[in-house]
């Protein structure tokens, strides 16, 4: 379910050749185990909507078929089994071929996500620049783009619908969902399109979807970049969970931003940790500190603590002191106690 009363979903997109059905589902399985619970698919090619059905069938969440150009390619996704299709139908020039599209999906009780990108309303001529200025206007042009759209789907009597407006620039994207949010009733997918590399994609999306999602604006989220895509459920994961929209799954880390009133290097600490217990899949928050500052006041609300000093650091459980270990047996000493927790809670 998407919409209404259902959590914000987690989609991504697979990287593979659709066609290449067994490499396709490995990764459609990857990306559901680390919480994806939407995968969208390229078709752009007749081979790719002919592996559809096997990759329908042995995936374990909903399939989507990203179609962009091709009438043909839309009518085969919706006929090999995919539970919603991508469309723009401006890529499509011949609105009879988008209409019969929209007949096609009603009869199969297929979705159809309807999708508007900056790109499809804006040219802008080599070396222009953006103007922050056009985020409003930009924003207009998107919903006006998308109500015109719209006009076919309602004149076919079309509701199963899913509304998309991005933008690579978090502040168009945000005025355009806004819009959208105040003009109609049907669920927004959000995303910022083209977000770049896992540093600057992870804080555009964040950026962008962390304002809107704190609105009540948005049903399903993406946050796309450069990569594998499992690092972009990981991340959305951790967005929701950090807006309280869904309960986090493993640990909570908590690493203070290593000032200089350190006497133990905890950088690598906090990275060996966070290696050691990847394979915890229940909530448990760890804090690593530091120092004297911050250390026991954040050890006193974490499941596992420690407090590090010269040389060696004070380990908390449940708020209460329980000892001391040395520099070197930071990581054993917490990665234990997590464990140690995890079972003493049922959870291991």
């Amino acid at each position: 379910m998407i919409g209404g009363d259902a959590p914000v979903r987690i989609q991504s997109m697979t990287n593979t050749p659709t066609r290449d059905a067994a490499a396709t589902v490995a990764q459609v399985v990857r990306l559901a185990g680390a919480g994806a619970e939407l995968v969208r698919v390229a078709v752009p090619r007749a081979d790719d909507t002919a592996a559809l059905p096997q990759i329908v069938a042995e995936s374990p969440v909903p399939i989507i078929a990203d179609v962009h150009f091709h009438f043909d390619r839309a009518l085969e996704a919706i006929a090999a089994g995919a539970a919603k299709i991508r469309l723009n139908p401006g890529n499509i020039a011949d609105r009879d071929q988008v209409l019969r599209i929209i007949d096609a999906a009603g009869a199969a009780g297929v979705a159809i996500r309807v999708g508007v990108n900056e790109g499809s309303v804006v040219e802008r001529r080599p070396g222009e620049q953006r103007d922050s200025d056009l985020a409003a206007p930009l924003a207009e042009l998107m919903a006006a783009k998308m109500a015109e759209y719209l006009e076919l789907f309602d004149a076919a009597g079309f509701e199963k619908l899913v509304l998309s407006v991005k933008s690579h620039d978090a502040v168009t994207t945000v005025a355009a969902n806004r819009l959208l949010s105040t003009r109609w009733d049907w669920p927004l997918h959000l995303g910022v399109t083209h977000a770049g590399t896992a540093e600057t994609g992870a804080i555009r999306s964040a950026a962008a979807l962390g304002a809107l999602l704190c609105e009540g604006i948005g049903d399903t989220i993406r946050i796309s970049y450069a990569g594998d895509p499992v690092a972009e459920v990981q991340a959305a994961c951790e967005l929701l969970a950090s807006l309280r929209l869904r309960k986090r799954k493993g640990v909570e880390l908590i690493a203070c931003p290593t000032c200089g009133r350190l006497e133990t290097d905890i950088t690598d600490i906090v990275e060996d940790v966070r290696t050691a217990l990847a394979e915890v899949t229940e909530p448990i928050t760890v804090a690593i500190m530091g120092c004297v500052v911050n250390g026991p006041g954040e050890a006193q609300n974490a499941d596992v603590a420690i407090c590090a000093g010269k040389n060696k650091a004070v380990l908390y459980r449940s708020g209460q002191r329980i000892g001391t270990v040395a520099a070197g047996e930071i990581v054993d000493a917490v990665v234990a106690e997590v464990r140690d927790a995890a079972r003493s809670q049922g959870y291991a």
